[in-house]
């Protein structure tokens, strides 16, 4: 090539160049151009819809939800708590998940889900069962569906904690994907759920809570959670959008406020204890339902509170918080009007004498026709209570109504039981509603019926609440379950003792009332011996009373109270047990063995500022062996050096094993045997040797079925 050829050709690519670095220079100053028209139009023409958008993005807000406070029990265990929980996912179009799938993987994979995370309880009793809802059938059912038709969120395990969820990460198949968070196939979505780590001990007291789903926020719907459910929620806190540089992000504006920690006065050894009580006799006496209280005299702190009941299955559970809600007293309420007799001055001391022969329709079946005070509360006199009440009232009915305005009996607790009713006490006015006359006739009977506990309706609790002020020389202490707030920094608000009176009666009147109440158990011929117990004096008033079906008594049932306290010299603590049942048995013997029990257990325990333990229980009475059908009964005593024993009766020999044996008498773990066997499952309640049991002897055993054992030591 020559010089001039090279010459021409330099000068082309030079012109190339020229020519590209023109066009590239052309295009960087439109593009330019283009960047300050948007820049303009942005800035200037479209400022205002764009400062709106910003405006519209950063005063957004999103609400921080507070953290639910704890209930507490009286020495600190948690009754209510939050916790963290995790529902374990996974993600089926993962882009991890091979095209060709490991078969043999994914079984091992079903296998340790059905194992550990079953869908169904029982999944491998019944085959049909077992094909329906084994893990196997559910993945083969994703897995045959197009990559692009699969669930991305498919739950193999709900509410589970961490730990479950490391171990479902490192289960066959799932364990093979490398990485954290949504780069794998498993995830976890957090929640935060309530707990109860007592079950249902206390349930309807505790209470429980539930989701808003239009707001996610949890309150509570009955017991504690929700007559406290202010404290206990908190106050939600306020994050606003900032502009940061890497975007706009969450800046907290108002941090959220934790909510108050309630400390309760429920004990939880005295809770357990009344609920095996209450459930004891309830199973004993064929019980449709029971609720009990005790409570401490000089504070008013509720220790204990159970409500069980009959349901559908044959077993009890806890039931509607009847503690609170109004009943027909019965006799429970003939120490109440004495107390106002002898506050009134309607009688003087408790060996005045009064006329008990029939009057306003009632007649009394108890000898002598004349009675003392005494007499009157010991045999359950109702024509004695209402001819002392008729001293004062016979002239204006309505007064009574008033007077027992005056002792504070119809105002509202506010112990913190949710539900709670106020007595209904008809005020006997001349005239109704209607402005129709009433005739004194008329009203004369109803005050009679009102003094001795009938045409009222009293919740336990505030029949419950007099005795314990007798019991208390007069000072009417306001019943109650939190006794102090926690704050989130510690600091701990003691409420004080409140009291609805300062006191409803002289300190004399509640010993004379508590000398009455003394004969009911003590005395010759009182309706409650057999709560009679030397190690620990109790004191009370039984009471019956027919409940209303359709308008009408039902006389095949009946409700039987018992309300009293203990110590009898120093009193602690008081106590009422409702029970309704069917008729044939007494308040003596069911309700009554419920304050009684509580209280010799007690004291058994040296919780009635005795020196007692736990061996006072069984003082001075023989050991008692369980039925066994492995050992006899020189097996056990000779190598424990015991030369007298008792040995409960079983039923030995019973080898049919298409009904239910009889297992009353025998230990826990061998009626667990005997019962196992034959398919049921078993649930226990209490301890000790087996009392009764949910399903009679001899009936057919249908496999899978639940049969309640209650023991009792």
């Amino acid at each position: 090539m020559t010089a001039r050829n090279r010459k021409q050709k330099g000068q082309t690519n030079k012109n190339h160049i020229l020519f590209r670095y023109g066009l590239i220079t052309v295009a960087f100053l439109l593009f330019s151009i283009a960047v300050i028209v948007k820049l303009i139009d942005t800035t200037i023409v479209e400022a205002p819809q764009w400062n709106e958008r910003a405006h519209r993005e950063l005063s957004k807000t999103t609400v921080i939800p507070p953290e639910r406070g704890n209930i507490l029990a009286s020495n600190g265990n948690i009754l209510a708590c939050n916790l963290k929980v995790y529902d374990v996912k996974l993600d089926l179009r993962h882009n991890k998940i091979p095209a060709t799938l490991p078969w043999a993987k994914i079984d091992s994979l079903a296998d340790s889900l059905d194992y550990y995370y079953p869908r169904v309880k029982n999944l491998r009793e019944n085959a049909v069962t077992y094909k329906k809802y084994s893990w196997h059938t559910r993945l083969k059912k994703e897995f045959d569906k197009a990559p692009d038709k699969r669930t991305r969120a498919l739950r193999v395990a709900q509410k589970k904690t961490m730990e479950d969820f490391e171990k479902i990460r490192n289960f066959p198949f799932l364990k093979d994907f490398k990485g954290r968070g949504f780069r794998i196939p498993v995830y976890k979505e957090e929640k935060n759920v309530r707990i109860y780590p007592y079950g249902r001990m206390a349930y309807r007291s505790i209470g429980r809570v539930n989701e808003n789903h239009e707001t996610g926020e949890f309150h509570g719907y009955s017991g504690l959670e929700k007559d406290l459910d202010s404290l206990l929620y908190g106050h939600p806190g306020v994050a606003k959008k900032v502009a940061l540089t890497s975007g706009i992000g969450n800046w907290v504006d108002k941090p959220a406020v934790r909510g108050f920690d309630i400390h309760t006065t429920i004990d939880i050894d005295l809770q357990d204890m009344l609920e095996e009580e209450l459930l004891e006799v309830c199973a004993g006496s064929n019980a449709e339902w029971g609720t009990a209280i005790l409570m401490e005299v000089a504070t008013g702190e509720i220790k204990a509170i159970s409500n069980i009941e009959l349901l559908e299955n044959g077993t009890y559970g806890e039931a509607l918080n009847r503690a609170v809600l109004p009943f027909e007293p019965g006799s429970v309420m003939k120490p109440i009007s004495l107390m106002i007799a002898f506050e009134d001055g309607l009688v003087r001391s408790v060996n005045d004498m009064i006329d008990c022969s029939p009057f306003q329709r009632t007649s009394d079946p108890h000898a002598p026709s004349v009675k003392s005070m005494k007499q009157v509360i010991e045999m359950s006199s109702n024509t004695g209570i209402a001819r002392v009440i008729f001293r004062g009232y016979a002239d204006d009915p309505a007064r009574f109504h008033d007077r027992l305005t005056e002792i504070g009996f119809f105002e509202r607790m506010r112990s913190g039981i949710a539900g709670e009713c106020t007595p209904r006490v008809r005020k006997l006015l001349p005239k109704d509603s209607r402005g129709n006359n009433i005739t004194m006739t008329a009203r004369h009977l109803d005050l009679a019926r009102q003094s001795y506990g009938y045409n009222t309706e009293i919740p336990p609790l505030y029949t419950l609440s007099i005795y314990n002020a007798i019991a208390n020389g007069g000072r009417y202490v306001r019943p109650h379950l939190v006794r102090s707030l926690i704050h989130e920094d510690g600091r701990d608000s003691v409420l004080p003792v409140d009291y609805i009176r300062e006191r409803i009666c002289s300190e004399k009147t509640a010993e004379k009332v508590k000398l009455c109440l003394r004969e009911v158990v003590w005395g010759e011929h009182g309706t409650a011996r057999a709560v009679r117990d030397d190690r620990v004096e109790v004191v009370g008033k039984t009471g019956t009373a027919y409940p209303v079906d359709k308008g009408t008594y039902d006389l095949t049932r009946r409700r039987y109270a018992f309300a009293g306290f203990f110590p009898y010299d120093s009193p602690k603590y008081s106590c009422m047990a409702l029970v309704l049942g069917p008729s044939g048995t007494s308040a003596n013997r069911t309700s009554g063995q419920v304050v009684k029990n509580m209280a010799t257990k007690m004291f058994a325990r040296g919780m009635l500022d005795n020196s007692s333990t736990f061996t006072s229980e069984r003082a001075g009475t023989l050991p008692v062996l369980t039925a066994s059908e492995k050992y006899e009964t020189p097996d056990i005593t000779t190598p424990l050096g015991i030369t007298k024993s008792k040995k409960v009766k079983g039923n030995a020999g019973d080898y049919d094993f298409m009904t239910v044996p009889n297992v009353v008498g025998y230990d826990a773990s061998t009626a667990l045997r005997l019962l196992e066997h034959r398919g049921l499952n078993v649930i226990l309640r209490g301890s000790g040797r087996v009392v009764s049991q949910s399903i009679k002897k001899g009936s057919k055993v249908i496999p899978g079925d639940n049969i309640v054992l209650y023991l009792r030591i």
